[in-house]
């Protein structure tokens, strides 16, 4: 926790790491992982955690943190440097295992903690939104495909990028969709940058759209 954090923030989070509001539907038992500060300026928010992070207690320390970090070209010490980053997925605790990958976030977590927490975090310039249910949570769009809507990235700013989902198991979506990677990474990169280093975050934008 960053020096600025306030008493109430700690409290937050203690609450949050507390919560056994769906402790019955959790194969591994309660475990909730998310990294928060006052002073932070990107968001992250993904899924859910799998196994690894659910062991480790450690968010995005999987494959798909190796390749979320590849896309931000971002080392494992920025990334994890609470006082620029904070992390706060959809579901704070591993949910499960469903037919084809983890079971979807748990329902309670959102709307019962994230707004809680955003107010204490004013500084954040740009939110990454991974995967169909942080956007379907946090974006109001006509979109039919999580393809549409990464392609109309530009329709979310100033705050909110939306993003696929680093798994493996998308690797097949990035092979058929290589536009991803040879333009909206570069742009993502350079929105990171900025949002991590610009005292004034919207007057950047238009020097990278």
């Amino acid at each position: 926790m960053s020096k600025k954090s306030t008493p109430n923030l700690i409290q937050l989070v203690e609450q949050v790491k507390s919560c056994r509001l769906c402790e019955a539907e959790l194969p591994l038992g309660p475990n909730p992982v998310l990294r928060v500060s006052g002073t932070a300026r990107l968001l992250v928010i993904g899924q859910a955690p799998g196994t690894k992070v659910h062991k480790t207690s450690i968010p995005w320390n999987d494959p798909s943190g190796d390749r979320l970090r590849n896309w931000l070209a971002m080392g494992r010490d920025t990334f994890y440097d609470v006082r620029k980053i904070a992390i706060m997925p959809m579901g704070f605790c591993y949910p499960g295992k469903g037919k084809s990958g983890d079971l979807p976030p748990r329902p309670e977590c959102a709307p019962t903690w994230h707004q809680q927490l955003l107010q204490y975090m004013p500084d954040i310039r740009l939110t990454l939104l991974i995967g169909q249910y942080a956007q379907q949570y946090y974006l109001q769009d006509n979109y039919k495909t999580l393809t549409e809507r990464v392609k109309n990235w530009q329709q979310c700013l100033p705050g909110l990028f939306p993003l696929p989902h680093p798994s493996p198991r998308n690797t097949l979506w990035l092979r058929k969709n290589p536009w991803f990677e040879e333009e909206i990474v570069p742009a993502l990169r350079a929105l990171v940058n900025k949002a991590l280093c610009s005292q004034v975050y919207e007057k950047s934008i238009g020097k990278i759209i």
